[in-house]
């Protein structure tokens, strides 16, 4: 077992789309990120790589919004599919990350039609399983450190990738739901009910893709027996209308509420989306401060 918590948190990565912004990319379309899996792999690494220079423990992989029918629709034979996504384990290990996290992300990452942030696919939940059961099968095999499960909307939606990661590996996992306000996941959910329930399959639990100004009523309305994992976006509102952010990009202000989550639980902290390697070296310079 792999010495996931680190005094006085553990430092997770920020945004792997902001990384590449950092670089010069542009991610976009229905594989996203996992786009550059397909033929600049090396851009990938680079990506984590800027995490890892800035003090990150913990990289996630570009797994989130990659799949076989998602390579498939791209172009890809199943087998060249699977073959892809079996790389972002390794693609994300040539970083030289002390950890390495493979990412599970929901079913509506791979719609791509902002179904991930609701949670109603209008698709069966059998269908939906059977989605998760086929990527874990992949990931699995690649031996990541841990699994981030990740931007999960729904309860429903939890249990059903916990209960196929299990029966895959006892491997160490965290689970992040990414919720809408100070009580509730994004599908409705009351947060504290759902960190309750999946907590005693999992490492850690909490939120991520979610504003910071929620996260420490969140982590505050919940009891559990396992650790807290928060890594909010830089809490910026999208003015559609402008094309601009609204508000703090960066995550600089993240040093701030720190304290708080650690006083609510928290043992491990990082970014999501906005969040880039200013964010993450800012966190580390306060863990080296403490």
């Amino acid at each position: 077992m792999i010495q996931l918590l680190r005094a006085p948190f553990t430092l997770i990565d920020g945004g792997l789309s902001t990384a590449l912004e950092e670089l010069g990319e542009q991610p976009q379309g229905l594989l996203w990120t996992a786009a550059a899996l397909l033929d600049r792999p090396e851009l990938i690494t680079a990506a984590h790589r800027r995490y890892v220079e800035a003090g990150a423990d913990v990289v996630i992989t570009s797994s989130y919004q990659a799949s076989e029918p998602g390579f498939v629709a791209a172009g890809l034979s199943v087998a060249d599919a699977r073959r892809v996504l079996a790389t972002t384990t390794d693609v994300a290990r040539a970083s030289g990350a002390a950890m390495v996290a493979s990412s599970v992300g929901p079913y509506g990452a791979y719609l791509a039609n902002g179904s991930e942030y609701r949670g109603d696919y209008d698709t069966p939940w059998h269908d939906v399983r059977a989605f998760h059961r086929a990527r874990l099968e992949v990931l699995v095999d690649t031996g990541p450190d841990l699994f981030a499960i990740e931007t999960i909307p729904l309860l429903a939606e939890a249990e059903i990738v916990v209960e196929e990661l299990r029966r895959l590996t006892d491997a160490p996992a965290w689970l992040t739901f990414s919720c809408t306000d100070g009580t509730h996941t994004c599908g409705g959910d009351l947060f504290a009910e759902a960190a309750a329930r999946i907590a005693p399959a999992v490492q850690a639990v909490g939120v991520n893709c979610t504003a910071p100004v929620f996260v420490a009523s969140l982590l505050r309305s919940a009891t559990v027996d396992v650790p807290f994992v928060v890594y909010p976006n830089h809490g910026a509102a999208w003015d559609a209308e402008h094309k601009c952010w609204i508000g703090p990009t960066g995550g600089a202000e993240l040093p701030g509420l720190v304290p708080t989550w650690l006083e609510a639980g928290a043992r491990l902290i990082g970014g999501c989306c906005g969040v880039g390697s200013e964010g993450i070296r800012a966190l580390d310079a306060l863990r080296h401060a403490a």
